[in-house]
Formats: structure tokens, C-alpha cells, sequence
């Protein structure tokens, strides 16, 4: 890659020692963690509107730091809660900075360690950074209003995280220029007509790419994805590439992205019965030294409220429909839903997959989209 050796070297020099001396002091640091008292999250579900949580979080100060993962700085479904939340509590001075998950994840680590701490909130696709941050004592156990309305495996039960959206990646296509034969199945993106004309996100550098293709691994085999790379795909970083590439038409299919799953418009999201897609719910948490823990409880309320979970896609409260033609996202056995976190907890047969992901389709190439937010961003 052009930049991502010189980053990944920088991270390491910064969160090498702190990862060391967590390793080192890992039993007293938990122990010194160790949520208590209200803490612990037994209590019942948030009483206050959001209008009340916005008062008092305009009496603690005002401000919120988010860091969510995303692709794009500007634009995207992170910034694009930038903009709703604004526009929704316009005095509330929120700063919600997109980057890489798995980024953002090492770099709470390493403020932490070097009690540099910036977010108040954390909204990552790595999900088992959730689970390891709750054994460590990270997180604020808290039940936003709504949080018996969850799907049961969107919640943590003692509040330590919530999953505030429902996300899924599949295959995409331009449905013009499909015309009257498009790829009804997974399978018939190896067809020889295709060739040339597929783009996709790198599975080795985005892990819940890298599990799409697993489920493609699981069910068409290891000869399925050698006859893929022979269609000479485009890959690209970031979910939103293979979008961009059927938008500008240099491909027709796109893999490794999502879309619309209820839309009719001119590119279609495929999700065929039977095949395999993947869905999960991005996980949200209170970080328990938040500097404006109110503003950050008014942020997971919002997240979880009706006026918010009301859209075109699916919802991760039980208690609000789909989209017409649609069932709840849990209700697709093929979208993996409760898998994907298993997958995300087994690091050893991640960075496997990922390799061998290499070996097929070549080094992941390029900048990061989101750009180089550096160690503090939000101070």
C-alpha cells in the first residue's frame, strides 16, 4: 500500500508500549476499571425524552465526541448521522469523526492507556472490541429508552453496548446494464460474461467484506473464488467503492457493499434465497471516563428512537417494521446476523482469511478514504 506500512508503524510505535503495559498490568488495570455501582447498568431503561436529555446535556456543557467507523470523512452513513443529529439539537457542539474501525479501535486503546482519552462514544463495526472493553471495565453499563424493544443479540444485557443500525453488504448491480439476464445469485458472478466488468471492496482489509466472502468460501468453495479473480475484478478501500465504480460505469456488478434492500431504483442490492449475504447491527457504547456522559446518553437515545429507526431499511428494534416487501433482518437466516460476531471474536482465523484473501487477489493498494485523522482527533 502507499501509506498504510508508514501507519501502521506509527500506531505501533504509540500503542506498542501501551499495549505492553496493559499486557503487564492487565489483572489491576481490570480491577481498577471495574465498573461500580450504577454503573453496572441493573437499573431500568432511560425516563427522560429527548428533549429533557438535551436540556441537560446543554446544563453539563454541550459537547460530544463520537468516533464512528465509516469510509468517507464527509459523507456516508457516519456523517450522514452527523448531519441528522445537528440538524435535531443544534446547540449541542458535536464533533463525530469517521475513520476505519480498525483504527478507531486501537486508538481509544491507546489514548486510554496514556489517559489521553477523546470520545465519549464509540460506534464501531469491530464488535469484539465491545466485549473485551466491557471485561475491562471501559464501558458505561446504561439502558437507552428503547432498550427492551432490541432484538435480544443487539444488546448487551447489562446495557455495556446497544447495536444503534442495522447494516448489510451483498452483491449490487446496474440493473440497465444487467439488462434482461442479471446475476440472480452469487453464482452467476463467475459467469464469463461478467469478466472485466466486477468491482469490489478488498475483503482483506475490511472484516465484514472478509465475511462475505467466507460465506462464499462456506458454500461455492475455494475453486468458486479462483474463478472470480479470473474475472479480473477492480478492487478498491472502502464499502462504498464498488458503488462509485457501476455510478461512474467502469463495472456493472459490485461485491463487498451495500444498498438499498427494498429499492427500485437503478442499482439493485441481490439477497436471493438460499445464497448468502451478511448482515449485523453496529455497536454503540458509553465509554465510562466520558468527559459528557449526558450528551453522550442523549446520542444513544436518539440513535434508538422511533423518529430514528423509521427508514428504508431495517430496523434493530423489534417494534418497528420493515420496509414494505421486507422481514426483520433476523428473520434472514442467510444474512448471518449471529454469526458475524463469532467471526469477530476468532482474531486467528480472521488474519488467516485474510492472507489468503491475498493470495487470491493481491495486496490491498491505496490510502485510507477516510483520511489520516492522526492520534487525538476531536481534542
Amino acid at each position: 500500500m502507499t501509506s498504510l506500512p508508514s501507519r501502521r508503524s506509527f500506531l505501533a510505535a504509540g500503542a506498542g508500549a501501551a499495549l505492553g503495559l496493559t499486557a503487564l498490568g492487565a489483572t489491576a488495570s481490570a480491577a481498577a476499571a471495574a465498573p461500580t455501582g450504577s454503573s453496572r447498568g441493573s437499573g431500568p431503561e432511560e425516563t427522560r425524552t429527548l428533549d429533557e436529555l438535551y436540556r441537560d446535556a446543554l446544563a453539563e456543557g454541550g459537547k460530544l465526541v463520537v468516533y464512528a467507523g465509516g469510509d468517507l470523512a464527509d459523507s456516508g452513513s457516519g456523517a450522514g448521522a452527523r448531519t441528522a443529529f445537528r440538524r435535531r439539537f443544534p446547540e449541542i457542539d458535536l464533533q463525530l469523526i469517521v475513520d476505519y474501525s480498525k483504527y478507531h479501535n486501537v486508538r481509544v486503546d491507546n489514548q486510554l492507556a496514556t489517559g489521553t482519552l477523546v470520545p465519549d462514544v464509540v460506534q464501531l463495526q469491530t464488535l469484539q472490541d465491545f466485549t473485551r472493553w466491557k471485561r475491562e471495565g471501559r464501558l458505561l453499563h446504561y439502558k437507552p429508552a428503547g432498550f427492551g424493544k432490541l432484538y435480544d443479540r443487539f444488546r448487551d444485557p447489562d446495557g455495556a453496548w446497544i447495536a444503534g443500525m442495522v447494516i448489510a453488504f451483498s452483491y449490487v448491480y446496474d440493473v440497465a446494464a444487467a439488462g434482461t439476464n442479471p446475476p440472480r445469485t452469487p453464482l452467476d458472478l463467475v459467469d464469463p460474461r461478467w469478466k472485466g466488468a466486477v468491482a469490489s471492496s478488498y475483503p482483506h482489509d475490511d472484516d465484514a467484506v472478509l465475511y462475505l466472502y467466507s460465506r462464499y468460501v462456506r458454500t461455492y468453495g475455494w475453486d468458486w473464488i479462483a474463478r472470480l479473480a479470473a474475472q479480473q475484478p477492480q478492487f478498491a478501500r472502502g464499502s462504498f467503492s464498488p458503488g462509485t465504480a457501476i455510478t461512474s460505469k467502469s463495472a456493472v456488478i459490485g461485491i463487498g457493499t451495500g444498498g438499498n434492500p427494498a429499492g427500485t431504483g437503478p442499482i439493485r442490492m441481490g439477497m436471493p434465497d438460499g445464497h448468502p449475504f451478511m448482515a449485523w447491527g453496529q455497536r454503540i457504547a458509553i465509554l465510562r471516563q466520558a468527559a459528557n456522559p449526558t450528551a453522550a446518553k442523549l446520542y444513544l437515545n436518539w440513535q434508538l428512537s422511533t423518529e430514528r429507526q423509521t427508514s428504508t431499511s431495517w430496523s434493530v428494534r423489534t417494534d418497528v417494521a420493515p420496509p414494505a416487501g421486507l422481514k426483520p433482518i433476523w428473520e434472514y437466516p442467510n444474512a448471518n446476523v449471529d454469526g458475524f460476531p463469532r467471526f469477530m471474536e476468532d482474531r486467528a482465523e480472521v488474519e488467516r482469511l485474510k492472507q489468503t484473501f491475498a493470495l487470491y487477489f493481491g495486496e490491498v493498494k491505496g490510502d485510507p478514504t477516510p483520511g489520516w485523522p492522526g492520534l487525538h482527533p476531536g481534542a
